[in-house]
């Protein structure tokens, strides 16, 4: 399994419009990060988690050819965003899969309505194959086990992916030890943290070591980091061996 981080900053990117923080004017393109989005290859599969307002953009520095699907952690613009540029693919492949909780497809319905209508479509339009994933109930993608991963998304319950080896866990702030269990064994874990100091819906950088600690992977990668989290090269020093500051198009084999 191949896992291409396509961004790994939070809401705002780094830099952030208009901000003279430190990190938003360093060189180092390690502490350029784009919205949170990763794309998963196995076998002949092709998948992403997430596909923010920066997904054309992604897409096209990673020069992926191929989508089988779009797995959705939840329903904010962060993360959804770029669903409208889908349409090449959609229109050389045909309709897109996408997987996410009943809540997330009834916002995207409402925010792009123009996907979703059956009748007197624009031609344009891309077109989507839904498939609702419910809490609980894992489901199979081109011979892989996909599990959702239940997380707290400060009051929203939002779902990370556990695929084989991998697991992938974005905006959280709080998992239930009955999730936890689901993530043991897991080789590479990614999760976010988004700053040192804590935040009421997002894990802080000590929060996410805890919780690196409690599953015990081979190797843990931090993502949906803002500039508060300094520099790269700088917190990358701080960190157990086994964990890693993730930053974007870094690309991992399981």
């Amino acid at each position: 399994m191949k896992v291409w981080f396509l961004g790994t900053g939070t809401s705002q990117g780094i830099p952030v419009i208009g901000s003279t923080h430190p990190v938003c004017l360093s060189n180092d393109p390690h502490d350029k990060r784009l919205r949170v989005s990763v794309w998963i290859q196995w076998n002949n599969a092709s998948y992403v988690i997430d596909c923010g307002p920066d997904f054309r953009q992604q897409m096209l520095t990673s020069k992926c050819v191929k989508l089988d699907g779009i797995l959705f952690t939840h329903e904010h613009s962060d993360h959804t965003a770029g669903i409208d540029d889908i349409r090449p693919f959609v229109f050389m492949q045909g309709d897109m899969p996408i997987y996410a909780q009943q809540r997330v497809i009834e916002s995207l319905k409402k925010r792009f309505e123009y996907i979703f209508e059956e009748e007197n479509r624009y031609p344009g339009a891309p077109a989507v194959i839904i498939n609702e994933v419910k809490e609980g109930h894992s489901f199979e993608l081109k011979g892989q086990t996909i599990v959702p991963i239940g997380v707290m998304h400060g009051d929203l319950d939002i779902f990370g992916y556990r695929i084989g080896d991998f697991a992938y866990l974005t905006d959280a702030k709080t998992i239930a030890p009955a999730e936890v269990e689901k993530l043991k064994g897991v080789k590479v874990l990614v999760v976010s943290a988004l700053r040192e100091e804590p935040h009421n819906t997002h894990f802080s950088l000590q929060e996410a070591l805890d919780f690196i600690e409690l599953v015990k992977p081979e190797r843990a990668y931090l993502t949906h980091i803002s500039a508060l989290m300094g520099f790269h090269a700088e917190v990358q020093k701080k960190l157990p061996e086994n964990v890693f500051l993730a930053y974007d198009n870094l690309q991992i084999t399981i």
